[in-house]
């Protein structure tokens, strides 16, 4: 399976010639979706979940099926069979990729600021893309798409999840925010001059693909 990291939190999957794309956003271009055979977004906020590249993508390509929580479907209405309705528990197969889901909120960003849905997605039994919460999955995780920056987390936080989850390797997402300086901080502390944790920790430029599994 190759990764492809996108802007922010998007990656895109690609395994036998069939492309599965992640939360392609408003911080991400639309070249992500190009050839996308199914898309799954795991919550609302903007980005990570864009209607306008969404329902463009699915014009082009009647055969492009999404696979998102009920509020995200809500929001697609008038696309039909093109989007699917998820939630942890399930497990389903799509463009050749087996998907569990895992979690159901949103992290915490402050007591007054309301929580929204937000689920994760184990694909293959072997990469995990958490959306916005650090959830834990009750099942092994070879690759951690790992969100580094965001208004809900500490460092602090992302060491004690890394080492939860315990995976081979983490690749950091949702790092749209980050200048240079607060890169090489978060590298800091989670690769090895940091206080440790079981997992190489790896930082993909934008649009540089590596292969996994």
């Amino acid at each position: 399976m190759e990764l492809t990291k996108f802007g922010h939190a998007c990656v895109r999957l690609e395994k036998d010639g069939r492309r599965l794309v992640v939360d392609p956003g408003g911080l991400t271009g639309p070249e992500a979706l190009d050839g996308a055979d199914a898309v799954l977004v795991t919550h609302e906020h903007f980005d990570h979940f864009s209607e306008e590249l969404l329902r463009r993508a699915a014009a082009a390509r009647p055969g492009l099926r999404i696979w998102t929580n009920s509020s995200v479907a809500k929001r697609l209405d008038g696309l039909g069979a093109q989007v699917s309705t998820t939630g942890e528990g399930d497990a389903f197969s799509v463009a050749g990729f087996d998907l569990t889901v895992h979690g159901t909120w949103h992290a915490v960003i402050h007591p007054d600021v309301p929580r929204m849905p937000n689920i994760g997605f184990l694909v293959d039994e072997s990469l995990f893309h958490p959306g916005d919460a650090l959830t834990v999955p009750d099942a092994p995780v070879g690759t951690l798409l790992l969100p580094v920056h965001a208004p809900w987390s500490t460092v602090g936080d992302l060491i004690d999840y890394v080492r939860e989850v315990a995976p081979r390797d983490a690749y950091a997402v949702h790092d749209g925010a980050l200048n240079d300086v607060g890169t090489a901080m978060v590298e800091g502390f989670l690769g090895e001059r940091g206080p440790g944790v079981p997992a190489r920790y790896r930082r993909l430029a934008p649009g540089a693909s590596v292969r996994i599994g």
